[in-house]
């Protein structure tokens, strides 16, 4: 019996990218800007790339897409160096071209969303959440809010934010430049003590939220999160108490991304009964109510 076909797999393309910029943050954080037209056509929120780190390597490594400009066929990864390959990734310089497949995977869903859009990026999952930021802002009567989390500095220099938003406690105020020029408010959340960001949990500050907008509104939020698996898993937690529908974006290790190796596969619970899926190519979002954590 033939497969099923899987439309979002035919958006796949490899191309050599060329190295636009590279700008360094603390943390051994690390952005790259690439152009690469084809991939910039085809990428949607939520999709990611699988490139090559060096021409040496044969191993590539799954990054998430931040910022997209179709008209000048660029995108910009985050990525933080903490082994050989994100290390070579590091050091390359512009004028340089690297082997890029992509874009992979299901994205987030692309219209119909609720007015409330909560978006909520821990760590290296704060990419796609900026990517989507960009997608939502084109969109009439929608308005999003965002909260990041990082145990490590944010990959941009915080800012105190111009944007009231409901229910913030005391003194947390700091949010990402970018949004604040797009006028999308954002407010940080770490225990590391950064000044401006929530002492706790991005969901501990997104409930602050929630709970200001009282219960009526609730029927106005959706939640889109991506981050390491606790923070899913918190988030997970976070939209069944507050009865909110949520998509969450997985993290996983992943060889070839393109669904042969079955590397990354996920436990969920699908109408017909427990499923494996894997979340290069039958994710990386999914609905937050199917995913079994571990």
């Amino acid at each position: 019996m033939n497969a099923v076909a899987k439309p979002h797999r035919d958006t796949i393309v490899v191309e050599d990218a060329e190295v636009l910029s590279t700008t360094a943050h603390a943390g051994d954080q690390h952005v790259i800007r690439l152009r690469a037209p084809e991939i910039a056509r085809r990428a949607r929120p939520g999709a990611f790339v699988h490139l090559r780190c060096a021409p040496t390597l044969a191993m590539r490594r799954p990054m998430s897409i931040m910022l997209v400009d179709a008209t000048q066929g660029t995108f910009d990864v985050l990525f933080k160096a903490h082994g050989a390959g994100t290390a070579e990734l590091a050091a390359r310089k512009v004028g340089e071209t690297l082997s890029v497949m992509g874009p992979i995977g299901l994205p987030f869903k692309l219209d119909g969303y609720r007015p409330r859009p909560l978006l909520i990026g821990g760590g290296v999952g704060i990419p796609p959440m900026v990517y989507l930021s960009d997608h939502l802002r084109r969109i009439k009567g929608v308005s999003p809010f965002v909260v990041m989390g990082s145990e490590v500095p944010f990959p941009f220099r915080a800012q105190p934010s111009r944007i009231m938003v409901a229910g913030m406690p005391e003194g947390v105020i700091g949010a990402m430049p970018l949004l604040e020029d797009w006028g999308i408010p954002s407010r940080l959340a770490s225990r590391q003590g950064y000044p401006g960001c929530f002492e706790g949990l991005v969901t501990e500050l997104a409930a602050h939220w929630v709970d200001a907008l009282g219960a009526a509104a609730r029927e106005d939020i959706e939640i889109f999160a991506c981050g390491p698996t606790p923070m899913l898993k918190a988030v997970q937690a976070f939209a069944a108490r507050y009865g909110l529908p949520a998509q969450l974006s997985l993290e996983e290790y992943m060889a070839c991304a393109v669904g042969g190796c079955a590397g990354c596969t996920v436990r969920v619970n699908l109408p017909g009964g427990p499923a494996m899926k894997r979340v290069c190519v039958d994710g990386p979002v999914f609905d937050a109510s199917v995913v079994v954590f571990d």
